[in-house]
């Protein structure tokens, strides 16, 4: 049945959302004021419904720039003018804080797209009549719509697409792989790197094919599930003066602009700071910055990028890293522990750092500076923090994922 709705304004999560006498309904690839002719989608839960028309356009539409937009599920606003779609960004960050009873200023936007990504993960299935399809999963749904091109990607990643089908083909045809493949690609400065996940293991005349098409796309290494294939080059990352060579699937931030505004905003909010502790630490963006200039304490709980930061923190003019591996989340550094630093770096996955955030809370550190890719966790540990006698001065949102709603922040916490 076809329904007629005017949309009131767009949600945290980009869709559209029409303020219906009964509950909120959520129209993906609209804006407020618009008035759309939409349908309700078998399976789907019922406060959705799916874009069949607008009838009448907000002034703040443009037209997208992707042929792919509206079924493949990478974007959810490309049709949004660039100057309401940052104040609706920022104000993402205020609403959920405010909502948290988190008060702050909260800073302008910073964009951080750069050049586009660096890394992504494609999916590679059999599709009907056994025809296989790679690209990126379809709005709402496991369907994997094919991508040959993609228009957000840094242009480091050109041929990344054409390798992934490369890849994909032998692995499903040839190993008859009824469930998707995850097929993760990074840009480093030695090519690409690609690790796949879901083929189960290798017979060696898959590696010796895959071999093939790791020379043929001139691929920096093949990994599966973390595991090597092939290297044909050790795929390293500049980060400040240091080089380091990623570990098959380890974490690093979207895009290099997102890693550079990141690290840039943590080094100033850290100031002067003589002995700094950087947890959660990955393969080390921030820990190899800070230490042009302080010691730094490194943990994380991924002993393959605690051992790639170790390595790269040889580099000549770099103060003394000490990086170990450690469970914060299990394992958070006590108070006592945390006697030793001026200022403390915690960038949690997006389920944030509660644990770590209650012993920060009972510490006397004097500069605490929190990075995060979740407003909603954010907003808890800083609660923890201000209840601990924190004061929050400031919060800079960051758009590394343009054309998404996730949004980036960096705080900074003094006692």
């Amino acid at each position: 049945m076809v329904e007629r709705l005017t949309i009131d304004h767009v949600g945290h999560r980009g869709e559209g959302v029409c303020l219906d006498e009964r509950e909120a309904i959520y129209v993906p690839y609209t804006l407020g004021g618009e008035t759309v002719e939409v349908e309700q989608v078998h399976g789907h839960h019922p406060d959705r419904r799916k874009l069949l028309a607008v009838d009448v356009a907000s002034s703040e539409r443009i037209a997208p720039f992707c042929p792919h937009f509206g079924v493949c599920g990478g974007c959810a606003i490309q049709h949004w003018a660039a100057a309401p779609y940052q104040a609706w960004k920022r104000n993402i960050v205020i609403e959920t804080l405010a909502q948290a009873g988190v008060d702050c200023e909260v800073a302008p936007l910073v964009d951080a797209h750069g050049a586009g990504r660096r890394r992504i993960t494609l999916h590679g299935r059999l599709g009907t009549h056994a025809i296989l399809k790679v690209g990126f999963a379809a709005t709402s749904s496991h369907d994997v719509i094919p991508i040959h091109r993609c228009p957000i990607l840094d242009p480091a990643l050109d041929g990344a697409l054409d390798a992934a089908w490369a890849v994909a083909e032998p692995l499903t045809s040839k190993m008859a792989v009824t469930k998707p493949l995850d097929i993760q690609i990074t840009a480093t400065e030695n090519g690409l790197d690609v690790d796949v996940r879901g083929s189960g293991p290798l017979p060696a005349a898959m590696v010796a094919a895959l071999s093939g098409v790791a020379e043929q796309h001139c691929l920096a290494r093949l990994t599966r599930h973390g595991e090597l294939v092939l290297q044909r080059l050790p795929p390293t990352l500049r980060m400040g003066r240091a080089e380091v060579t990623l570990p098959p699937g380890s974490f690093l931030q979207a895009t290099v602009a997102g890693e550079e505004t990141l690290a840039r905003l943590v080094s100033e909010r850290v100031g002067k700071a003589k002995e700094t502790a950087d947890l959660f630490c990955g393969v080390g963006p921030f820990a190899l910055r800070l230490a042009e200039k302080a010691r730094v304490t490194a943990y994380d709980s991924d002993a393959g990028a605690v051992a790639a930061l170790a390595k790269a923190a040889r580099t000549p003019g770099l103060k003394p890293i000490a990086a170990a591996p450690r469970d914060l989340f299990r394992r958070p550094l006590v108070p006592q522990e945390l006697r030793e630093f001026d200022a403390v770096v915690f960038d949690p996955p997006r389920q944030g750092a509660q644990a770590q955030a209650l012993k920060l809370a009972a510490s006397k550190v004097p500069v605490v500076i929190a990075v995060s890719c979740n407003v909603a966790t954010f907003a808890r540990d800083a609660r923890l923090l201000t209840d601990g006698g924190y004061k929050l001065e400031t919060v800079v949102p960051v758009d590394q994922f343009r054309h998404t709603p996730h949004v980036e922040l960096v705080a900074r916490f003094s006692r």
